[in-house]
């Protein structure tokens, strides 16, 4: 990820900044466009909307993810005001000594003890000045962006930790600050170059969309969550305990997870989930009688595994979730409106979840009339030789 501004923070997203382009410039051949994201992670949609002048709302459930898209869309705020808090940081962090013993072992384990103080050091110098300015969120971005880079442990390719795995050269801490505030300044410069309308970000649940006004897009554009049990929470888990805002793993739960959609089996229990009552929930009428016998089959499979991972929990919550996120989008959008979600199917304990089907169904019966599917990759499960799919939902209102 190389585009100015974006490649700040990076974070799962399954679309390009340039393929949003491509989708507002289209879309604005038939008029004005206002735009909604109710998904909008690190912010490549809102990015997107604010370079091309367009006006647009963003939700953000997950905390920490919503305050680093937050300071990306600060990116036009004067270079020079950001360096000028950048050299007030470094000269103070050049004063202190830094504090090991306030990080839980987590983090400890992540770095050695010569770089994490000097991380100490610069968040001291971020603290002594934070106030909220769009100066300050920046420093912070900057901070907590080259956690990954000066780090001992390895990144997965979705961005977890993995702390037996290890990298041969990370970068010295104080010298990747300063690189990536270069960095940044540059992206700034050019990003005040640009066509700019303010991009609204709300951290806020898409299942209501609250905060955004009834009626106002006719474009949405947005990259949910899939049922594919991939845990949205962990992927800050390093930074959010190196800010303090975690001791650990568990935390998450009351940290993030509360407020996610529900697409990870760590997001469910048998004693938080009574399935029959998610099943009988009138949202998932249309798809009532094929979930139901999904999850039956996934109930049944989970005892042949020694995880006993609760994916029929996982799936009715997962679907519930999204049949109330269609309902708050018919009631932001006007008419004519288009929605594309950027989904792919999944299989879980080799059982075919038909996702583009039953999303369509839902969408329908929330009120949008046209629904399409359109194809974009294939894919094989290594695992269970099933053929998968990648590709854009469309699905629009008073055409």
């Amino acid at each position: 990820m190389k585009l100015p501004v974006h490649r700040w923070f990076r974070f799962s997203a399954d679309f390009s900044a340039q393929w949003v382009e491509t989708a507002i410039e289209k879309a604005r051949q038939k008029g004005r466009v206002t735009l909604l994201d109710p998904f909008a992670g690190s912010g490549t949609t809102l990015l997107a909307a604010q370079k091309l002048g367009v006006e647009s709302y963003g939700l953000e459930a997950h905390p920490f993810i919503a305050r680093i898209a937050q300071a990306k869309l600060y990116c036009q705020t004067d270079s020079s005001a950001y360096i000028d808090r950048i050299v007030k940081v470094t000269q103070h962090a050049e004063t202190v000594q830094g504090d090991l013993e306030r990080y839980p072992l987590l983090i400890r384990k992540f770095f050695s003890n010569l770089a994490l103080e000097s991380l100490d050091r610069l968040r001291q110098g971020w603290e002594k000045f934070a106030d909220n300015s769009p100066e300050s969120e920046l420093v912070w971005l900057t901070l907590i962006s080259i956690l990954r880079h000066v780090s001992d442990a390895g990144i997965a390719s979705w961005q977890y930790v993995l702390p037996r795995h290890t990298k041969k050269n990370p970068l010295e801490p104080m010298s990747a600050f300063q690189k990536m505030a270069e960095g940044m300044a540059t992206d700034m410069i050019l990003a005040r170059q640009t066509a700019a309308s303010e991009a609204v970000l709300i951290r806020s649940d898409a299942r209501t969309c609250e905060g955004v006004p009834d009626r106002f897009a006719n474009l949405v554009i947005a990259s949910p969550p899939l049922p594919n049990n991939y845990d949205y929470a962990d992927t800050t888990r390093l930074e959010m305990c190196f800010m303090g805002e975690i001791q650990g793993w568990g935390d998450l739960n009351n940290a993030v997870r509360q407020y996610l959609i529900r697409s990870s089996s760590q997001y469910v229990t048998r004693r938080s989930v009574n399935l029959d009552a998610v099943l009988a929930s009138p949202e998932l009428e249309p798809i009532r009688a094929a979930i139901t016998e999904v999850c039956a089959k996934l109930s049944e499979e989970r005892d042949r595994h020694p995880g006993k991972k609760n994916y029929h929990l996982m799936v009715a919550c997962y679907f519930l979730d999204m049949a109330k996120v269609w309902l708050a989008l018919r009631r932001t959008c006007q008419a004519p409106a288009t929605v594309c979600f950027v989904i792919g199917d999944s299989a879980l304990y080799g059982i075919y979840i038909p996702l583009p089907e039953w999303l369509g169904e839902l969408a329908r019966a929330a009120g949008f009339d046209s629904i399409e599917f359109e194809k974009t990759r294939e894919r094989t499960t290594t695992k269970h030789q099933l053929n998968l799919c990648e590709g854009r939902l469309w699905a629009r209102c008073g055409v």
